[in-house]
């Protein structure tokens, strides 16, 4: 039995949910996402609750049954908070900042300027006393996730001086370098 699966996804008054089918669709004060389930799952909503069940044992519905919950739920917290996930940079001249607003233009030790064109439905905010924050703030919690990861891979944190992008809180396992 799924742990997860097993709770319904409480919906708050300020949101709207709609079943149709598979297609779970949630509109609420920050915007609109829907999802489509997998066919290995039942939905069904009532008294303010998306309730998820498996079709039947196999373990295909099964897997399926927690990952559908926690997609819904994503659903409901991405249009009531949104989710943010920020980025910090580390080296010396290493810096951000917003061409205009659909484009990020980060200097991180190349010979040239990295420019990132940022998808719709994003928000990016530079900060920091020298550009080293950049936030990523959005409703859909995977598109947030990998906009954050494409610009950590333009010079993801080097183990010796610790040097590029890193998301914020995390920790880069340093090593020492060489001895004579």
């Amino acid at each position: 039995m799924s742990r997860i699966g097993k709770k319904p996804v409480a919906v708050p008054s300020n949101v709207e949910a709609s079943v149709d089918g598979q297609n779970v669709k949630v509109k609420g004060p920050k915007g609109v996402l829907q999802f489509s389930c997998p066919e290995d799952v039942v939905v069904s909503f009532s008294n303010n609750e998306i309730a998820i069940k498996p079709k039947d044992g196999s373990k295909k519905s099964r897997s399926m049954w927690g990952m559908s919950r926690t997609m819904v739920n994503n659903l409901v917290i991405g249009v009531t908070s949104g989710y943010t996930k920020t980025l910090v940079i580390h080296g010396v001249g290493y810096r951000a900042s917003l061409k205009d607003s659909s484009t990020l233009q980060l200097n991180l030790g190349y010979s040239h300027e990295v420019l990132y064109r940022v998808p719709e439905g994003i928000k990016v905010a530079v900060s920091g006393a020298k550009q080293e924050l950049v936030a990523v703030t959005g409703l859909d919690k995977q598109l947030v996730g990998q906009v954050a990861a494409e610009i950590r891979s333009y010079r993801p944190p080097e183990p010796y001086q610790g040097k590029g992008v890193r998301y914020q809180g995390e920790y880069i396992f340093r090593k020492e370098g060489k001895k004579k």
